[in-house]
């Protein structure tokens, strides 16, 4: 069997081959890459490998870059210190993924569950149309920007410009970097699907935010945070308790 290990972390890399070769002596391990680009080199100059071992969060970028730039033949077991790269989607498109770091048992069961995919060729072509469809799901384009009227005229923001949206009277606003309150022909729930959830945190009902929006973070009653944000003059911009741990966890990437 023809294994290639895409990994950045060589310790990471060293720690599943060995724990490989322990699994399947008999394991030829064709290549061992850390960056996007050097995979999408190799998967295109060189036959496909029986099986890939992929980290998520490679030195150059998301793995999930080299399934746009190449067409991928072999079937994927992910590896990845980050649970919140919709997880639920490779149980439901039966693909497996192991978290870091990896335990031989964990490995074992996704050897096995490999060896029981590809048993006939028809599994091979599902497991890699799952495969396709999940990394659609995974790599789900954010708004860049937004187009905003404002009196006769229509003007382009740049979502990087905007430092929060917010909810008022019924109306949506978002604020800029520039100090400017512009109106959203959106919900603030629509917008939430809209941009990128690393980029901006739903603190409550009123406020989604961006990280380099908030100029301090005040503890509060009842186990809650209170926020100051640029440019806003609501003093009342708190982030409710079931929401304090996961808005930590956002904060510390």
């Amino acid at each position: 069997m023809n294994v290639l290990i895409i990994e950045d972390e060589p310790q990471a890399a060293q720690r599943l081959e060995t724990l490989v070769r322990g699994l399947e002596p008999s394991v030829n391990i064709v290549g061992k890459l850390d960056t996007v680009k050097r995979a999408v080199a190799w998967l295109t100059e060189n036959p496909a490998p029986d099986l890939i071992f992929m980290d998520i969060q490679l030195a150059d970028g998301i793995s999930f870059m080299i399934f746009e730039q190449c067409t991928i033949k072999s079937p994927v077991i992910f590896t990845t210190a980050y649970d919140e790269y919709a997880l639920k989607a490779f149980k439901v498109n039966s693909i497996d993924y192991i978290l870091k770091p990896v335990d031989k048992d964990e490995l074992a069961a996704a050897f096995n569950k490999f060896k029981t995919l590809i048993r006939r060729e028809a599994d091979t072509t599902v497991l890699l149309s799952n495969i396709g469809q999940t990394i659609q799901m995974l790599v789900k384009k954010h708004k860049t920007r937004f187009v905003i009227k404002v009196g006769e005229h229509l003007k382009t923001v740049e979502v990087e410009n905007i430092l929060y949206f917010y909810s008022q009277d019924k109306t949506t606003f978002c604020w800029t970097t520039d100090n400017r309150s512009l109106i959203l022909d959106y919900t603030l729930e629509q917008l939430e699907e809209m941009v990128d959830p690393a980029r901006f945190f739903r603190v409550n009902r009123k406020y989604l935010v961006a990280a380099h929006a908030i100029q301090d973070i005040i503890s509060y009653t009842n186990s809650r945070l209170k926020l100051v944000l640029k440019g806003s003059q609501d003093n009342d911009i708190i982030v409710a308790r079931e929401r304090v741990q996961e808005f930590k966890d956002w904060l510390d990437r």
